[in-house]
């Protein structure tokens, strides 16, 4: 059976491109490379170089200053796990996980709540996304004067007659981890609303609309279509969630200095890296969080599968 060519369309010899000079091929060969050696040199100098370096400072007793830099091998990792006490304060994080399941619920919520045609909806998507481009140092100190004594939010149970009410924000301890992780859902809930809002407009229309011609409630469509359809972003953002209560830093960092039991795994790292000049001590912290980190994520990646759902049977 003979095959008629499409109309409109030029074939392209089978030969032309063995027959191309050989310049030309390997000119057509570097122009993806071109275009990935800016953002792979970044990757290499910013994230890889400083990686390398950390395990290498892991294994030296350095203050950071001197030159003399001594190979102790593994007796920083040694000490690491001789003192508990710098595990405790993974206790802390538990307040942040808290508030990253409520972080992802309120963004979970108001995702499938903009999905739909709300009026300004634009503007809420713009509201709620706010916060998350705004600086984290910048973040705490906008906190600060929230949480200070006779600060906005004293002023405004005062002004609601719940002067009873009124606490030391950041000075109670347990309250004041519980004040800073609500910061952390304020700042950082607006990345998971795009996410979520990106996964439901991805899902077909038609399925939701039959959906609801069907007789599904919008609760029966969360649970039975949009969930099962964005279950791939869901696990992402508990990976990113667990990861990120892992490793805090800047919010208790600039708001109470890590005071009072609002310490973290990771101010404790750059304290006695920075404050105590025990670089190769710190860096052997930091080695560690990060093994934490990876050994937690590969748990959840199979606990959490991440393969689509069919929604459409």
């Amino acid at each position: 059976m003979r095959s008629e060519p499409v109309q409109g369309v030029t074939p392209v010899p089978a030969a032309h491109a063995v027959g191309m000079p050989l310049s030309m091929r390997l000119r057509r060969a570097a122009v993806p490379w071109a275009y990935l050696a800016i953002p792979v040199t970044l990757l290499l100098v910013f994230t890889y170089v400083p990686i390398g370096a950390m395990f290498s400072f892991s294994t030296l007793e350095w203050d950071g200053l001197s030159r003399d830099r001594p190979f102790i091998g593994l007796d920083n990792y040694t000490e690491v796990f001789r003192r508990p006490e710098l595990f405790g304060v993974f206790a802390t994080s538990l307040f942040y996980l808290a508030g990253a399941f409520i972080q992802l619920g309120l963004a979970l919520y108001l995702a499938v709540l903009l999905s739909y045609n709300v009026r300004f909806r634009n503007v809420f998507k713009g509201i709620i996304f706010f916060p998350y481009l705004i600086n984290g140092v910048a973040i705490g100190f906008i906190f600060l004067y929230v949480f200070q004594p006779d600060g906005v939010l004293d002023t405004l149970l005062a002004g609601f007659g719940l002067e009873d009410h009124q606490r030391h924000w950041l000075g109670e301890r347990g309250l004041n981890n519980a004040s800073l992780a609500s910061v952390s859902v304020w700042r950082y809930m607006g990345l998971n609303f795009v996410l979520f809002l990106g996964a439901i407009q991805s899902i077909p229309h038609e399925i939701l609309e039959a959906a609801s011609i069907d007789g599904a409630s919008r609760w029966q469509q969360l649970r039975h279509v949009i969930a099962p359809g964005i279950k791939p972003v869901i696990g992402l953002s508990f990976i990113l969630a667990i990861q990120g209560s892992l490793a805090v830093f800047d919010i208790p960092y600039i708001m109470t200095g890590g005071s009072n039991g609002s310490s973290t795994f990771v101010i404790q790292t750059v304290d006695i890296a920075f404050k105590f000049h025990k670089v190769g001590l710190g860096s052997a912290m930091a080695v560690t969080l990060l093994l934490i980190i990876l050994v937690v994520t590969g748990i959840q990646r199979r606990i959490i599968r991440d393969d689509p759902v069919d929604i459409s049977q």
